[in-house]
């Protein structure tokens, strides 16, 4: 079953932006928290970016603080992902997420504590 349909992946030369949309199919997001995963060929799948159901706080990992910004908007479903300054390292299959309990808000960029899943978005940054 498809929960989300994401848009906005491609091909960019490092420095270079993308933005990421993720717009939830058949559910409200309005009470979940909202996170952006990815996963490069060869490697587990890691958290970059989550973000609660109010807006009020965000959470990422390290190496992308300073360079990427989640933001969501209720009214229509979706959350994003703005991406600048990207890096080759950044190349993977990027993937939204919701959990609508709290398990997420205790752990959020584990991707086990999110149940509903997009299909995942390439991706990639050339040097």
């Amino acid at each position: 079953q498809r929960h989300f349909a994401e848009s906005g992946g491609g091909s960019v030369q490092a420095g270079g932006s993308l933005r990421l949309s993720c717009a939830a199919i058949g559910f409200p997001v309005e009470s979940s928290t909202l996170g952006w995963f990815r996963q490069a060929p060869g490697k587990e799948r890691e958290g970059v970016a989550a973000i609660t159901s109010h807006g009020d706080k965000t959470f990422y990992k390290d190496s992308v603080k300073d360079r990427f910004t989640i933001s969501r908007n209720n009214a229509g479903n979706t959350v994003y992902l703005q991406m600048a300054n990207l890096k080759p390292e950044d190349t993977a299959v990027y993937y939204c997420a919701a959990d609508r309990t709290v398990v997420a808000t205790m752990s959020p960029l584990r991707p086990s504590s999110y149940p509903y899943w997009g299909q995942g978005i390439q991706v990639t940054v050339s040097s």
